[in-house]
């Protein structure tokens, strides 16, 4: 007779797939033993990265680009410090991350006992990077701390979650079977319809009204739409908004919250609707915003009703739901947008004739993207100056289409993000925009690339032979460039080594064929572009 009973791993990983887990990153150890025995029969398709950091970033794209929290499995001590970089990351961002990490036999912990992968105190360590961390000090813990990780992610900002099982609590028999204890919260609701009819109030009264919308509005486009077009509001997006309108919409401004065209015309608004936006400096590259105008904000997050932009009226609930309560307390014909409109295509027109040499450059590779990119793909963009001029000048056709590591701001982001996006949006093409400073943070997740993936992931590296930015801003303050040159490897034969399809293109059109190529086949290409071949 075979033991029936399940272990708390085993119990854990049934859990999950129950509340429609379908995808684990993560790398096996002697300490999560009991739950890689979970996995066979569940349903949960487990992919190995080749390090922790890499494992977290590819939950992090997985949750951009589905819409669904990220899962990955860590070893207790080194897996939980090498993952802490992508769980600050996904804080930052206010991406959904679920981190199910072992630590030592509860005997020991605190104890100092000298055990393998001993950490003092782990949960301390990600505290300050989660919306919560917890340890399961018993199998029936480990229902509980998942329903509360799924409030979390279901009904306030979505941020990560780390929860740390002791190795001797991953072993325990289950005394019942809980691994169908699936617990649901009701959402995030509606504000006071007084704030509501406040808000639709002023909204109605403003001569130059103006919205902004973030990674918290993504479920919101149709809305924001509606109410753009009702209000003839120019829209702007932050980074993590990119997408939410159509690009070819006339008051459509994008993510140009970044630069000075932007600037000015949100200097002009009288009234400002935030819709799911931190409003934060890593979005406006600058430490405050020129609002001349009243300030009503939507958001999850009652803290940041009165931070650095303190609001004339505060809406504490799910963006769509808001959005469309004030759509109904507002009159249905649209408003006259000729003017806004204008103002809206001299906003795109500056932009494009204030560019500096490099950011034309840019432009002519994006351009380039652009025009072999399939309809249906996303892009993973890294810390590089490609996709900072991205970030506000690249027109995204539809909202989870475009990552950045905005907040937290962490180099080799982009990669495995890229990666774990394809797992995401399955038969999504995906490019993956990186500097060569960028790329060598986390180059070794090429291996899981090859390995996993059977659509199309195109790496396009940037190779300036630099860390370009900080040789820039080194130079603009007078500072001898220092550390900024480094010596890179060949590229291409790491590509090779790997088993990439691999390109060198010479020139803008041959960079427009490789993408072309790249994209109309299964696996991973890895196009080294020099930055003296694009000119």
């Amino acid at each position: 007779m075979h033991d029936t009973t399940l272990t708390g791993g085993q119990a854990l990983v049934r859990l999950l797939a129950n509340y429609g887990v379908d995808t684990v990153f993560g790398i096996p150890g002697v300490h999560t033993l009991e739950l890689y025995r979970g996995l066979p029969g569940s349903g949960i398709r487990h992919v190995l990265a080749r390090h922790e950091q890499g494992a977290g970033f590819m939950a992090d794209g997985y949750a951009r680009t589905s819409g669904k929290p990220g899962v990955c499995f860590v070893i207790t001590g080194p897996g939980v410090t090498n993952a802490a970089t992508a769980i600050g990351q996904a804080y930052a961002d206010s991406i959904p991350l679920l981190v199910i990490s072992s630590v030592n036999h509860t005997a020991s912990l605190g104890k100092g006992w000298g055990c393998l992968h001993e950490t003092r105190d782990q949960r301390a360590m990600t505290a300050p990077i989660t919306a919560f961390s917890a340890l399961a000090l018993s199998t029936e813990d480990l229902p509980e701390l998942i329903a509360r990780a799924y409030a979390v992610f279901d009904s306030e900002r979505p941020r990560p979650v780390h929860i740390s099982v002791p190795l001797d609590v991953l072993a325990a028999p289950v005394a019942r079977d809980w691994s169908h204890d699936v617990v649901r919260r009701p959402g995030r609701g509606l504000p006071a319809a007084e704030g509501l009819d406040r808000a639709a109030a002023r909204l109605y009264a403003a001569k130059r009204p103006m919205i902004i919308a973030g990674g918290g509005a993504l479920g919101a486009a149709q809305e924001l739409h509606a109410l753009s077009t009702r209000l003839a509001a120019p829209f702007f997006s932050s980074v993590a908004g990119k997408g939410l309108l159509a690009s070819e919409a006339p008051l459509n401004a994008g993510a140009t919250l970044c630069v000075e065209p932007g600037w000015q015309l949100i200097g002009e608004a009288d009234v400002v609707l935030a819709v799911g936006t931190e409003m934060a400096d890593t979005d406006f590259w600058r430490e405050r915003l020129p609002l001349n105008a009243e300030l009503l904000r939507v958001d999850i997050d009652p803290r940041k009703f009165n931070d650095f932009y303190p609001c004339a009226v505060a809406l504490q609930g799910d963006a769509r739901q808001t959005l469309a309560a004030l759509l109904q307390r507002l009159p249905a014909t649209p408003r006259d947008a000729s003017a806004a409109s204008a103002a809206v295509a001299r906003l795109r027109a500056a932009v494009r004739d204030t560019l500096g040499p490099l950011q034309s450059l840019h432009r002519a590779i994006l351009e380039r993207v652009a025009a072999e990119l399939p309809p249906q793909a996303f892009i993973s963009s890294d810390m590089t100056q490609l996709a900072y001029t991205g970030n506000y000048l690249y027109p995204s056709r539809a909202s989870r289409s475009w990552l950045h590591p905005t907040g937290y701001g962490t180099l080799g982001y982009g990669l495995p993000a890229g990666i774990g996006a394809t797992f995401g949006a399955p038969g999504r093409p995906g490019l993956v925009l990186v500097g060569d400073g960028g790329f060598l943070y986390t180059a070794q997740e090429l291996a899981t690339a090859v390995e996993e993936l059977d659509s199309p992931l195109v790496v396009l590296l940037w190779n300036n032979d630099a860390l370009g930015q900080i040789r820039d801003d080194m130079l603009d303050l007078n500072i001898e460039p220092i550390g900024v040159l480094p010596r890179n490897p060949d590229f291409a034969a790491l590509g090779r080594a790997f088993g990439c399809t691999v390109a060198q293109p010479r020139s803008l059109d041959e960079l427009q064929a490789e993408l072309r190529q790249g994209f109309a086949r299964d696996g991973v290409t890895l196009i080294e572009l020099k930055h003296a071949c694009a000119r």
